[in-house]
């Protein structure tokens, strides 16, 4: 099976990078961090944003849960099955197209299993995009920690709209 390993420009952020190698199943996904009310899906170095996000939202006293999915395909769908299972509103946060991304295949997996959540989706969206440097670059599109606060303060202050049939 052919793999992508994608480097973002630009500089690392790991200091202590020689640490021992371990397996990583393909198609597994990882929580970094418990929480309540709303679930993060990063996936690459977009978690490192969301790190940054969940610490500052804590000094709040919000307490959002963060998932790394790791794969864009596979996706992690046990994983998955228990995000939807425990939260209503989800935001997913990535570094590329978000038509056709990750974020859509966590839309797609939802309905083709049924789930209700409110997705909010964070990454590039489908317009040419100017050059600039990353952190410019991340702001304009809109998923950098500033931008994933703002989007976990903004579902938690909607209400879930429920209809009865």
């Amino acid at each position: 099976n052919p793999f992508v390993i994608r480097y973002p420009r630009g500089q690392g952020v790991l200091i202590d990078w020689r640490t021992p190698m371990e397996e990583i199943r393909v198609g597994s996904g990882r929580m970094i961090c418990d929480g309540e009310d709303v679930a993060i899906l990063t996936i690459g170095h977009t978690g490192n944003f969301a790190v940054e996000a969940c610490k500052e939202l804590a000094s709040e006293g919000v307490y959002p849960a963060h998932f790394d999915m790791r794969f864009a395909k596979p996706l992690d769908e046990k994983l998955l099955t228990k995000i939807f299972n425990n939260f209503s509103k989800v935001i997913t946060v990535e570094d590329g197209c978000l038509m056709g991304g990750m974020g859509s295949a966590v839309l797609e997996f939802m309905g083709d299993h049924n789930f209700q959540a409110h997705v909010v989706r964070l990454g590039m969206p489908d317009r040419v995009i100017e050059h600039g440097s990353q952190k410019e670059l991340w702001t304009e599109c809109g998923y950098y920690t500033g931008d994933i606060i703002d989007a976990v303060r903004a579902v938690l202050k909607e209400k879930v709209k429920v209809s009865v049939l």
